[in-house]
């Protein structure tokens, strides 16, 4: 009795192990393979660090658009990298090792909006930034973009862009600072239109807040500077009074 009792808890115990061991081979794979992904995303994250220093002596559209160009070349390679990982995730297995990617998919998203906003002056949607970097959009296709780490991906893009307002302005480049004015205010309520718990995602959206008061006081100093034309004040559509008794 005792005999077949330890080999039945042998076999329970060595089914457990073969498991971990599994899942710590799987965890290896996606180290490697997200290390890669991460190379690169720097890789992109310098290439484009250089449109800070871009001076108003330069052809400021071409310089920007071969900045692009070049983080486009590197998305590339990405793709790759996300369809191998695709491949050692197991099916419904997404979220067993989402934390060992999210981070650097959520920098990912930042840039991919970058590129974007430089190359066409539009917020980037979801179906767009999964399709540049090779993966489904919807939970239910398969290894897809996470809303959140989307969201989160915008959400740096404020602080990048107000970053540029500022040096733009330094390298003489006066009309940036409208513009991004305009598109992060836009960003700043379409947010406001998520009812956003007490998480990561209302703690950042909080920091968009201040991204958008950074720029309007870069614009507001251009514009008390003479600099640029003062913005035109929003006409307001007049309404009809209730009659008093």
């Amino acid at each position: 009795m005792e005999d077949t009792m330890s080999s039945t808890i042998t076999e329970m115990f060595t089914s457990f192990q073969d498991c971990l061991n599994n899942e710590q081979e799987i965890r290896e794979q996606i180290r490697v393979i997200v290390k890669n992904i991460e190379k690169n995303s720097r890789d992109i994250l310098m290439t484009l660090q250089n449109i800070h220093t871009v001076h108003h002596t330069m052809e400021e559209n071409i310089i920007v658009s071969k900045y692009c160009s070049k983080a486009r070349e590197i998305f590339a390679d990405i793709r790759i990298q996300y369809a191998s990982l695709a491949e050692v995730v197991p099916n419904n297995q997404y979220y067993r090792y989402h934390d060992q990617w999210r981070f650097v998919t959520q920098r990912l998203c930042f840039l991919v909006a970058l590129v974007i906003y430089f190359e066409i002056k539009l917020l980037v949607d979801k179906k767009t930034v999964a399709d540049i970097l090779g993966v489904k959009n919807n939970r239910e296709d398969g290894f897809h973009l996470d809303l959140e780490d989307f969201l989160l991906g915008l959400l740096q893009l404020s602080a990048e862009l107000s970053r540029f307002a500022v040096n733009s302005v330094t390298n003489g480049h006066y009309s940036w600072p409208i513009e991004i004015a305009t598109f992060v205010n836009e960003l700043n309520a379409g947010f406001r239109l998520l009812n956003l718990k007490n998480d990561i995602l209302r703690k950042r959206f909080d920091a968009l807040k201040y991204d958008v008061k950074k720029i309007e006081e870069v614009v507001y100093d251009l514009c008390i500077r003479g600099l640029v034309p003062s913005p035109r004040p929003i006409e307001e559509t007049p309404t009809e009074e209730t009659p008093t008794e």
